[in-house]
């Protein structure tokens, strides 16, 4: 049996090595801000993430860090900026990549921030002035990304939980040899909504247009009698941009929460689609980008953002 000898590997001295895309910076900089001006006290509580982009070349090559602006650095300069004030984690962010692109070799960056809700814990009848319980519901998110002059914002939301325990239908799809699922015209539709919407600029009441947004969210999902989890994500999308002309772009992951009937017929009971088994693993996972027809180029704002949104 004759054998052929295997390709040599090219020499290293006939190859050019060169380095490409590259960012850094310090993550998930955890920050609270208590507002003490008068006896009510308010709480604002982030978790920041800071990435410079730029001429960090002879940093990779040559061990040169002389324009390295030193991860510690970044994170002090976050709870630096938080002295005079928080605010709203976009103008936030976007007073960050001011400062950061301010060393002539930084370029652009990207900067992201979780915003933490808490709501007032109610003692005696009312709200107190100091004492705080951690929302359960959704998380607040924002990114900026900025490359020279050009800026992008995104706003967002993760885990927003919500259910809808009829006016949800699901039938009419193909079937073959290993289709089980048997069509309904009535069942429960629960999902966390993870979302993210590209602003068309940067002149925007940020902590209203959230608000906003969440609630066109919610009322979408709540009164779209839903054919298909599909049709729903489509409607909410539809409604946050038909209601916002500042959002020229949606983006939704929604994760499917399968609630299947229960059999009670072995205890000698009946179901009538009452209950339910919730079921965490596996599901369905619906996932679209819904945007204006005249929106502009979104650029690097999708850069680095994990997962579909």
């Amino acid at each position: 049996m004759t054998t052929t000898a295997p390709t040599p590997a090219p020499s290293s001295a006939a190859r050019t090595v060169r380095l490409g895309a590259n960012q850094y910076g310090k993550a998930e900089v955890r920050l609270v801000r208590v507002t003490r001006d008068t006896a009510r006290h308010e709480i604002e509580d982030l978790t920041v993430t800071s990435q410079l982009r730029g001429d960090f070349a002879a940093s990779h090559v040559a061990g040169d860090n002389s324009q390295v602006v030193a991860t510690d650095t970044q994170k002090n300069t976050v709870y630096a900026f938080a002295r005079d004030g928080v605010g709203a984690p976009e103008a936030f962010l976007l007073r960050l990549a001011e400062h950061f692109t301010g060393f002539a070799w930084v370029d652009g960056g990207r900067w992201e921030a979780l915003s933490h809700a808490w709501d007032r814990i109610v003692a005696e009848g009312a709200e107190h002035d100091h004492a705080f319980v951690r929302t359960g519901q959704e998380t607040r998110t924002a990114v900026v990304t900025r490359d020279g002059d050009d800026v992008w914002v995104l706003g967002g939301l993760t885990d927003l939980t919500v259910l809808k325990s009829t006016g949800s239908e699901f039938h009419g799809f193909p079937r073959d040899r290993y289709t089980t699922l048997g069509e309904t015209d009535d069942r429960v539709l629960a999902t966390a909504v993870t979302a993210r919407w590209r602003y068309a600029g940067t002149d925007v009441d940020w902590d209203a247009t959230y608000a906003s947004v969440r609630a066109t969210l919610l009322e979408a999902f709540a009164t779209t009698h839903s054919l298909a989890l599909q049709q729903t994500l489509y409607a909410m999308a539809e409604a946050v941009l038909v209601a916002h002309p500042a959002i020229v772009e949606v983006r939704l992951s929604l994760p499917n929460k399968h609630h299947f009937l229960v059999d009670l017929s072995p205890f000698g009971l009946d179901n009538p689609n009452e209950v339910f088994y919730a079921a965490d693993r596996p599901y369905g996972l619906i996932e679209a980008s819904v945007s204006v027809e005249d929106a502009p180029p979104a650029g690097r704002a999708w850069e680095s953002v994990a997962g579909f949104c």
